[in-house]
C-alpha cells in the first residue's frame, strides 16, 4: 500500500512540474479562460400573448406566454425599462407615483402605435405590469405594457378570451373591436340601465363620437358641476363628429354620455373621456357622422 501511494504522489508531482501534460494543455489553470458573463434576470418579451388575466405584478413563475393564435386574455405590446429616479428606488413604483405615471404614458403611446390608432376608440383597456419586489431587489427594472379586449366598455364588461393578436386592431376597421352604435335603455328613474352595442344600420339611439381629453387640471368627476364640464367637453366632440355648431342649440339636438376610465387609471394620467351622442325618443338606423343639422336637428327646444 505504501508503494502505491508513493507512485501516485510521484505522478502528481510530475504533472505539477509541467511534465506529462495532455496535448493542447499548457498546465496553466489560471490563464486562457474567457471571463464569465454577468448573470441576467428574467425579462419578458413584447408581441406575446398570455393565457391569464392582467396582473399588475409579474413573476417568472406566473409567466404564461402563449401563441396569439391560441385562446388568451392579454397581450404584451411593449417592454420598457424604468428610468431614474424610479429605477434607483428600493421597490417598484407605487400606484399613482411619478414612475408609474411615466410608464403608463409610454404604454399609452406604444399601444396606439401597436393597434394602429387611438385605442380608446375600441373595446380596449391597457395596464402596466412591473416586477415583483423580490425581482426588483435582484435588479429587474422592466415593465410590460399590456392590452386586453373588454366585452363592453360601457357596461364595465369582463375580459374577452380571444384568438389572434390585437396588432392593427384599430386600423382594421372591418374586424377590429371598435366602438360604434348603441341601443340605450333607461330605468324608471331616467338613468341608463343598459347600453348594448348595435350595428349602426340597425335600430339604435346612441353613437360613439370620439374622445375628449380632460387635461390635467380637472379632478375625477364626482359632483354635478364636474360632470357638467365633462358633458360640455363631449358636446364639442359631438359637434365636430356630426358637423353641427357647438352653440346654445347643441343641448337641444342631443343628449350626451361621458365615460372616463376608472379612478385608478385617472391617477396614472389617463384623462381620456369616451363621448357618445344620445337621442332619447328617436330611432336611428344609420351613423350620424358628417350628417350635419339635417341628421341631428334641434329636437327638444
Amino acid at each position: 500500500m505504501r508503494y502505491r501511494l508513493a507512485v501516485v504522489a510521484l505522478a502528481v508531482l510530475a504533472f505539477a512540474s509541467g511534465c506529462g501534460n495532455p496535448p493542447g494543455v499548457d498546465g496553466n489553470l489560471i490563464t486562457g479562460w474567457e471571463a464569465m458573463s454577468v448573470p441576467t434576470g428574467f425579462i419578458p418579451d413584447a408581441g406575446t400573448c398570455h393565457l391569464g388575466t392582467f396582473a399588475p405584478v409579474g413573476t417568472r413563475s406566473g409567466y404564461d406566454e402563449s401563441g396569439c393564435a391560441m385562446k388568451h386574455r392579454s397581450e404584451t405590446v411593449y417592454v420598457g425599462t424604468y428610468a431614474d429616479p424610479a429605477a434607483q428606488a428600493s421597490s417598484p413604483p407605487a400606484e399613482g407615483s411619478a414612475g408609474a405615471r411615466a410608464a403608463y404614458a409610454i404604454c399609452d403611446l406604444k399601444t396606439a402605435a401597436y393597434v394602429g390608432g387611438p385605442w380608446r376608440s375600441a373595446r380596449l383597456w391597457i395596464g402596466v405590469t412591473h416586477p415583483s419586489a423580490a425581482a426588483w431587489t435582484g435588479g429587474a427594472r422592466w415593465y410590460r405594457c399590456e392590452i386586453v379586449e373588454i366585452s363592453s366598455i360601457e357596461d364595465a364588461g369582463g375580459l374577452v378570451q380571444r384568438t389572434g393578436s390585437l396588432r392593427d386592431a384599430v386600423a382594421d376597421r372591418s374586424t377590429g373591436p371598435l366602438l360604434s352604435c348603441y341601443a340605450i335603455q333607461l330605468d324608471p328613474g331616467g338613468s341608463i340601465r343598459t347600453m348594448p352595442a348595435a350595428p349602426c344600420s340597425a335600430k339604435h339611439n346612441a353613437e360613439f363620437v370620439g374622445v375628449w381629453n380632460a387635461g390635467d387640471d380637472l379632478a375625477y368627476p364626482k359632483s354635478e358641476a364636474l360632470w357638467a364640464i365633462f358633458h360640455d367637453g363631449c358636446r364639442d366632440v359631438i359637434a365636430s363628429y356630426v358637423g353641427v355648431p357647438n352653440d346654445a342649440n347643441q343641448e337641444y339636438r342631443t343628449g350626451v354620455v361621458s365615460l372616463p376610465g376608472g379612478e385608478d387609471v385617472w391617477e396614472l394620467g389617463d384623462h381620456g373621456v369616451r363621448c357618445y351622442l344620445w337621442v332619447d325618443g328617436v330611432t336611428l338606423t344609420a351613423s350620424l357622422k358628417g350628417k350635419g343639422a339635417g341628421g341631428l336637428p334641434v329636437l327638444y327646444k
